[in-house]
Parts: structure tokens; C-alpha cells; sequence
């Protein structure tokens, strides 16, 4: 064989055989990243499914999910210069002493995450554009945009609920003189916030952390115990039978030989947290503008001043006049 195709042919070997461990690094890699996922990364299912977290009815996409209403609050400057890094204070309340129905069917605490939809231009601040101070009230709070297009919208979360309940998230204003998208207007900024888990996946099927109803109206006939929590047979009145299965989590609200209907409730609802959505505006000042007005009630101040003597210095003419 010829010594130049020897070396070519075992190069070819080697990156085969490259490309085949890299194929099995892969797949085991994104077996893990997929189990992580599944178990951490539950905030992080609009990601995947919608493509803008805001509906065009005003609607955060999170509320699909999460069923339940509850208040969330944002406090922003009511201004900013350009190129400037302000802070937004983000507050999730709630009973911090509840606990909720975990994955596993065990109480625990809850966790609270966050999307926070900025104007276009505006994003996250650098961590060399943020003073000490800034720094200390983020703490270890770990923001990201929400897809590579979307650098304004930043989100955050599965974080424990009794640390985040109250989040800072720090923020860059942009500069009208180098990106000729942004203006000096008003813009406004939305907020969602959820804290516990969710009661309906996105594929439509339902959590641990929900009610469950009746499949069909009858009579239960057996309620036996599984691996993954609970079925309940139903002799439904039209003749054959259902079986409702339940999850670890919930608490039967039936036993054996009771009648139910359509959709009645068999179980209570578990769920402690919701979801909340909240607005409000900012507004990207001019620099000019400010100098403008400085100036401008420079020139009143100095008026007025010119005014009061001009008024003392005619108060002094007529009073000697009076006196001779």
C-alpha cells in the first residue's frame, strides 16, 4: 500500500471512530441535560414551546400553566439616562410558612422564578458595568435572555422561594446614538412572576399539584394503590368501566361504593401557589433635554433674583422721594 494512502486511510479511521465517541458523548450528555430538564428546568417549558412568552392579548404564556392568580409587583426609575445601568425590584409574595406538593408526592418548600419583558434595546447589565453594591443585592440570582433574538426578555428561576421572594435584576439602558432602533419615548415593561409548581404541563397533561375529576359518571367499584399513587375504578351507569389515575400528591376525596358524576371533583386541590402578571413604564431621557432645562430654570432663578432687586432698588427710590 502505498505509504501517502496508508496515512490518509488510518486518518480516516481515526475520525470515524472520533465521530462515533463524539455520537456517544452526545447521546449520553443529552440524556442527562433531559433527566436535569425534566426535574429542574420546569419554569423553563415556555422556552420550548412558545416562541415570545407575551401573547397578543397582553397574556404571559406562563399563566397556561400555573392556574392560580396571585399579585407580583415591579419597581422601576421612573427615567433613565442612555447607556446607564438601573435596577428593577421584583416581589413575589407569599405565605412562606405553606408547603407544596412536590414531584415525588412530599411536602416541601416553594420555589419562585420570574420573566421580565424589556423594551427592545434594553438588556441585562454586564457584571463590569455593575457597582458593589448592585452586585450584593443580585446575590447569586442567575438571569438569562430568553433566546438568543430575544435579549430583552430575561428570566430566572426555579429559585427558593423564602430567599427570592424579592429579586434585583440589573439592567443596561441603550443608547439612541448607536442603535437607531431605540428612541427617546416611553416605553413599558412587563412582569411575570409564579411562585410553586405548575398544575398542567405543556403537552396538556395534568401535574400532581391539581384537582383530578371523575372520567364519567357511576359508581366506584375499586380503589387500588400503584407504584405512581392511585386508580380509581369507575362502573360507569352506561355500563363498562373507567379508571381514573391519580398521582402521589393529591388527597382522595371518594372511597369505594360511592356514586359520582361527570367531572366531580375525586380529589382536593393541593396547589398553594399561582401566577401573577404586573406592568409598569419607564422612560429613556435625553441628556440634551435635562441640560436644557437646567438651563432654562437657570435663567428663571436668575430673573427672579434680578426681579426682587430691581423691586428693593424701586422700594429705595420711592421711599427717599417721600422723605425729601
Amino acid at each position: 500500500m502505498c505509504p501517502r494512502f496508508k496515512g490518509n486511510f488510518n486518518l480516516i479511521k481515526l475520525l470515524v471512530l472520533m465521530k462515533k465517541n463524539l455520537f456517544l458523548v452526545s447521546v449520553i450528555a443529552s440524556l442527562f441535560v433531559g433527566t436535569a430538564n425534566q426535574a429542574l428546568a420546569y419554569p423553563m417549558y415556555a422556552q420550548q414551546g412558545y416562541e415570545n412568552p407575551r401573547e397578543a392579548t397582553g397574556r404571559i404564556v406562563c399563566a397556561n400553566c400555573h392556574l392560580a392568580q396571585k399579585p407580583v409587583d415591579i419597581e422601576v426609575p421612573q427615567a433613565v439616562l442612555p447607556d446607564t445601568v438601573f435596577e428593577a425590584v421584583v416581589k413575589i409574595p407569599y405565605d412562606q410558612e405553606i408547603k407544596q406538593v412536590l414531584g415525588n408526592g412530599k411536602k416541601g418548600g416553594l420555589n419562585v422564578g420570574a420573566v421580565l419583558i424589556l423594551p427592545d434595546g434594553f438588556t441585562m447589565a454586564p457584571a463590569d458595568r455593575m457597582s458593589a453594591e448592585l452586585k450584593e443585592k443580585v446575590g447569586k440570582l442567575y438571569f438569562q435572555p430568553y433566546s438568543e433574538d430575544k435579549q430583552n426578555i430575561l428570566i430566572v428561576g426555579p429559585v427558593p422561594g423564602k430567599k427570592y421572594s424579592e429579586m434585583t435584576f440589573p439592567l443596561l439602558s441603550p443608547d439612541p446614538a448607536t442603535n437607531k432602533d431605540v428612541n427617546y419615548l416611553t416605553y413599558p415593561i412587563y412582569l411575570g412572576g409564579n411562585r410553586g409548581r405548575g398544575q398542567v404541563y405543556p403537552d396538556g397533561s395534568k401535574s400532581n399539584n391539581t384537582v383530578y375529576n371523575a372520567a364519567a359518571a357511576g359508581k366506584i367499584s375499586a380503589i387500588n394503590a400503584t407504584d405512581k399513587g392511585t386508580d380509581i375504578v369507575i362502573d360507569k351507569t352506561d355500563g363498562g368501566s373507567v379508571t381514573v389515575s391519580i398521582p402521589t400528591g393529591p388527597d382522595l376525596l371518594v372511597a369505594v361504593g360511592d356514586t359520582v358524576t361527570a367531572d366531580q371533583p375525586v380529589t382536593n386541590n393541593p396547589n398553594v401557589g399561582g401566577f401573577g402578571q404586573g406592568e409598569t413604564e419607564i422612560v429613556l431621557q435625553n441628556p440634551a433635554r435635562l441640560q436644557g432645562l437646567i438651563i432654562f430654570l437657570g435663567f428663571v432663578l436668575i430673573a427672579q433674583v434680578f426681579l426682587v432687586l430691581k423691586k428693593k432698588q424701586f422700594e429705595k427710590v420711592q421711599l427717599s422721594e417721600m422723605n425729601f
